[in-house]
C-alpha cells in the first residue's frame, strides 16, 4: 500500500502532466489561431447563408402561391390553354415554374401543367412537365408517374406505360392510388402478352387491398389469367 508521501508525490505527478499537457494545447491553440478562428467565421457565414436561402425560398414560395392562383381557377373551368400559358395579367402554370421551379410551389405548376397538356392531347409535353414535377406527396406523386403512363399508352408505347404504372404503384402504398394503378398495370401487361406479371399485379390487388372497388371483380381475371398459363 503507497505511503501518505508516494500518493503526494503522484498526485503532483499527475498536475504536471495535466499543465503540460494544457500548455501544449494553448501553445498549439496560439500557433494556429488564425486557423480557427477561420474556420468559425467559415461555419457562421455557411449558417448565415443557409438561413438566407430558406428565407428567401420562403418568400419566393409565397409569391409563386399567389401567382399560381389564377392559373389554378382556369384548370377548375376546364380552360387548359389559359392555365398553361396565362391571361395577359397573372402567369400560366409554364411560366410559374420557370420562375419559381425551385419551390414547392414551382414544382406543383409542373403537375398542373403536365396533367393540361395531358387534357389537350399534346402527351411529349405533358410528359416533359409531369417528369419535372418529382414531388413526394402520397398522393400526386404517384399520380403523375401514373398520368406518364396514360401518356405513354396514348403514345402506343405500352412498355413505358407499363412501367410508369409500376413505378407508381411502389411510390406509395395507400388505398387510392395502389388499387388504380396494380389495376392499369395488370391490364397493359395483358396487351403485352405478359400475363405472369399481370397475373402478379391482380394477385397483389387482392392481398394488399381487398376493400378497394377494384378488388371486388379481381378474382375472375385471377382464374382466367391462371388458366391461360396453365395452357
Amino acid at each position: 500500500m503507497a505511503t501518505k508521501k508516494e500518493q503526494e508525490n503522484k498526485g503532483e505527478e499527475r498536475l504536471e502532466n495535466v499543465e503540460s499537457a494544457l500548455s501544449k494545447t494553448e501553445l498549439w491553440i496560439e500557433e494556429h489561431q488564425k486557423l480557427i478562428y477561420g474556420i468559425i467565421a467559415a461555419v457562421i457565414v455557411i449558417a448565415g447563408v443557409i438561413w438566407g436561402l430558406k428565407a428567401l425560398n420562403d418568400k419566393k414560395d409565397r409569391n409563386a402561391s399567389s401567382e399560381i392562383f389564377t392559373a389554378q381557377k382556369y384548370f377548375e373551368k376546364e380552360n387548359y390553354e389559359a392555365a398553361l400559358t396565362g391571361d395577359g395579367n397573372y402567369l400560366g402554370f409554364t411560366e410559374v415554374y420557370d420562375s419559381y421551379s425551385n419551390t414547392k410551389t414551382g414544382k406543383l405548376a409542373a403537375y398542373y401543367a403536365g396533367i393540361s397538356y395531358m387534357r389537350l392531347g399534346k402527351y411529349n409535353e405533358a410528359i416533359d412537365y409531369l417528369k419535372k414535377f418529382n414531388g413526394k406527396d402520397d398522393i400526386l406523386a404517384p399520380m403523375a408517374l401514373g398520368a406518364i403512363g396514360d401518356c405513354y399508352m396514348e403514345l402506343d408505347n405500352t412498355n413505358e406505360a407499363a412501367a410508369y404504372y409500376m413505378k407508381a404503384v411502389n411510390k406509395s402504398k395507400n388505398d387510392f392510388t395502389g388499387p388504380m394503378f396494380l389495376t392499369k398495370a395488370g391490364m397493359t401487361y395483358e396487351i403485352l402478352g405478359d400475363y405472369a406479371n399481370a397475373l402478379n399485379c391482380y394477385k397483389t390487388l387482392k392481398a394488399d387491398y381487398p376493400l378497394s372497388n377494384e378488388a371486388f371483380e379481381i378474382n375472375k381475371s385471377i382464374s382466367r389469367l391462371e388458366e391461360m398459363l396453365k395452357k
